[in-house]
């Protein structure tokens, strides 16, 4: 039996970065005056700005998470033997809880949070629906009232997401709805997860008792996923080996960032070179391989502070795909800020390779991921193989580690279509990424510091 035990803390690398994030930005205009506006708990204010690097969870979280922490990590020898590799590839997993995702981590933690904070709703806006099921199942556990927005094409080819949801206590909409202003401007764009966003900003803002909660970019949903990356350290210590490449699917960035943070704190601590730290995008939303490091917002309502993050523009029109997860323009600031001082690598995927390597984990090694974690398992078998870019600039000598974040049980229809040959990738159009990115202000990027590009 493992010797792992859940974590009694979170880890932030806030400290280990050489220079503070660049602070938020308030709006020069605001669409309209709603007086929309989204307030934080303390605690979660702490956690995002002190450069403290040990966060104790609360007793109540810590017992949430022993329903399915620590979570399984092995190494899928058959996987390797498919793709071709030539080193090891170590999977850490976490679909094994009622989200299918490692979204619960965080929302355990939040939920708690603003319970204390006398809140009695939570609201959210969801993609591909895990982060709505997560914090649907966290309200419930901790007794709060839920409701999501969740993307109308992603809930429509999904549809039993909204009946988990449902199932748990909390109210579904598919965004546009027909409930908020934001849904109804002709500017904005449909079947984004930035509009849906925004629609439970403004929900959340105008309705008694109720907060608005997000999931993934925020840096104390980062640091509450640092589990992840906590946990893998110590079970490939216990088997005795280590990966000197990191590797998880991008959408804002809590999985990747989870996984990867720890390990470039453990360097930094040790005085050590960090291993790669490789995030894997969709090639339909490619704000760290193709986006621009500037100030944006990150919903629809543009009434929220303005943040660094490498971006491909708010109002960038994203096409559809099966990884709605991956559907978002920008990514964390924390994680944009260390891309911008080439402390991570970045790689975009697009859907059919990604299923396809999905599809092969499943037949290997008999776990079906998310389409999300399949762009990381597309990565992590480029890697392995020593094809990530045809250059080897980007490689791995001892061994990859991987975060299948998610399962994709509720996702076949993705798999059938693959199957019968109706899937496509959509490259980004060049000409709309400069269009939607043209009136940001840019962040001015340091120089590189022992980081990898």
């Amino acid at each position: 039996m493992s010797a792992v035990d859940v974590p009694r803390q979170w880890r932030s690398a806030l400290p280990h970065l050489d220079e503070p994030l660049p602070p938020d930005r308030t709006p020069l205009s605001s669409p309209d005056d709603s007086g929309v506006s989204v307030s934080l708990p303390m605690e979660l204010v702490r956690q995002s700005v002190q450069p403290r690097e040990h966060w104790p969870i609360p007793a109540e979280v810590v017992d949430a998470y022993r329903a399915f922490r620590p979570t399984p990590l092995w190494r899928a020898t058959r996987f390797e033997q498919a793709v071709g590799a030539r080193v090891p590839v170590y999977v850490k997993y976490e679909g094994g809880n009622i989200s299918g995702s490692h979204k619960l981590n965080t929302a355990l933690a939040q939920a708690y949070y603003y319970r204390r904070a006398g809140v009695r709703e939570l609201v959210t806006g969801t993609g591909a629906g895990q982060w709505g099921t997560a914090l649907a199942a966290a309200c419930a556990l901790f007794g709060l009232k839920c409701t999501v927005f969740m993307v109308g094409s992603s809930l429509r080819r999904k549809p039993y997401r909204g009946t988990l949801m449902r199932t748990l206590g909390a109210h579904v909409h598919a965004s546009p709805s027909s409930l908020t202003e934001v849904a109804q401007r002709p500017e904005t764009s449909g079947n984004s997860l930035s509009l849906a966003i925004g629609e439970a900003v403004e929900y959340a803002a105008h309705t008694d008792g109720a907060a608005f909660c997000i999931g993934s970019g925020e840096t104390y949903s980062i640091l509450h996923q640092s589990v992840i990356g906590i946990e893998a350290s110590e079970q490939l210590d216990e088997l005795g080996v280590r990966a000197d490449a990191v590797v998880g699917c991008v959408g804002a960035g809590s999985n990747f960032g989870g996984l990867a943070l720890p390990f470039f704190a453990d360097a930094r601590t040790a005085g050590h070179e960090p291993p790669l730290l490789l995030a894997a995008e969709s090639s339909a939303t490619p704000k760290l391989t193709c986006g621009t490091y500037a100030y944006d917002r990150t919903d629809a309502t543009g009434t929220g502070p303005l943040e660094a993050m490498y971006t491909i523009g708010s109002s960038y029109p994203i096409p559809d795909s099966h990884a709605a997860g991956l559907r978002f323009h920008g990514a964390a600031k924390i994680l944009s800020a260390m891309r911008g001082r080439d402390l991570i690598a970045a790689a975009a995927v697009g859907q059919v390779e990604a299923l396809e390597a999905g599809r092969l984990f499943t037949r290997t090694e008999m776990v079906l991921p998310a389409p999300e974690s399949s762009h990381a398992l597309a990565a992590a078998a480029r890697l392995a193989a020593g094809t990530e870019d045809g250059t080897g600039r980007l490689h791995a000598e001892h061994g990859v580690l991987v975060c299948a974040s998610g399962h994709g049980y509720l996702d076949l229809g993705a798999y059938q279509q693959l199957m019968d040959g109706e899937l496509a990738d959509e490259a980004a159009d060049p000409y709309e990424l400069l269009r939607a990115v043209s009136g940001l202000d840019r962040v001015d990027r340091p120089a590189a510091i022992g980081g990898r590009s």
